[in-house]
């Protein structure tokens, strides 16, 4: 069947009739095509923040493998210096809260707003700062890079990081079971969140937004990673799993940090009503350009 025939006749009855030639596309497939054409803008413009949180993730999760290798690997001379239980929970606790701290302070930290984990991404995205398809592609790189954190730190520490000691720093609920893992993710995740979104708009305090959230991640690592495995992210569970092969309880990880980031962000709403949130990053005394809808300059 050739097309180009039949439409060329289907012109050439309309003209005959005395009618021009209109083309117009259907509203749905018009639809599409702005779908279609914002998805590719974003990614078009966009791409270079969207590889820093894959980064950010991916070094984030290096850390994580190679800091649960030094302290819990039975050949560790650290894991057999420190006790096991609180202390060697602080040391790793202190270890990741400094990562998280370097990650929001370094250069691609303050650009892409260091927030290498989904839940963080779509609360401001609910809270109206983030684009759609930025915080669709936020997420999706935040997934890759999580796993391949995971993956080169398999590669570089071989079977160390495989040891069920360490099992690719997977995060599992604890004795206590699914519901108060599942409660307590929930409660930790609100904290951080009230805590950014509080911090980060105060004027006097908004530079040391990543300290706090440091400090909290310390703190969490410390106290609560017996009862829920301390995640607050989607994807860095998900990296580990993927590494480990251990799906259990994964549903935790996927619905409670991001809801109790949701119920922290709408508690800010309602407690500041009327008060605009400055932006979406975490450090945003810089000089690097922001891809959000930022209100920084007027909030400070």
């Amino acid at each position: 069947m050739d097309l180009t025939n039949q439409i060329s006749a289907f012109e050439i009855l309309r003209q005959r009739m005395g009618r021009p030639v209109t083309w117009t596309s259907t509203p749905a497939e018009g639809r599409q095509v702005q779908w279609s054409n914002r998805m590719f803008d974003a990614l078009r413009r966009h791409w270079p923040e969207y590889l820093m949180e894959a980064t950010e993730l991916g070094l984030f999760m290096m850390s994580a493998c190679a800091f649960t290798v030094l302290l819990y690997h039975p050949s560790s001379p650290l894991a057999q210096a420190i006790p096991d239980g609180l202390p060697r929970r602080l040391m790793m606790g202190i270890a990741m809260g400094s990562t998280a701290i370097a990650i929001v302070f370094s250069p691609i930290g303050k650009r892409s707003g260091a927030h290498f984990n989904p839940a963080v991404t779509w609360t401001f995205f609910r809270l109206g700062k983030i684009d759609a398809w930025d915080a669709a592609f936020y997420t999706l790189f935040q997934f890759a890079g999580g796993i391949a954190g995971v993956l080169l730190a398999s590669l570089a520490l071989g079977k160390l990081v495989a040891h069920q000691a360490v099992n690719y720093a997977v995060t599992v609920p604890g004795p206590d079971g699914p519901v108060v893992a599942f409660l307590a993710e929930i409660f930790i995740s609100f904290i951080l969140m009230s805590v950014i979104l509080n911090v980060s708009n105060a004027k006097r305090l908004g530079r040391w937004t990543g300290m706090f959230a440091g400090a909290l991640v310390a703190t969490y690592i410390t106290l609560e990673s017996p009862i829920s495995g301390m995640s607050m992210n989607p994807a860095r569970t998900f990296s580990s799993a993927a590494g480990a092969h251990v799906w259990m309880s994964l549903w935790i990880y996927f619905i409670a940090p991001p809801l109790g980031m949701l119920l922290a962000a709408e508690a800010y709403r309602l407690l500041n009503a009327g008060r605009t949130i400055a932006c979406a990053k975490l450090h945003h005394h810089n000089h690097e350009r922001c891809i959000f809808r930022c209100n920084f300059e007027a909030q400070h």
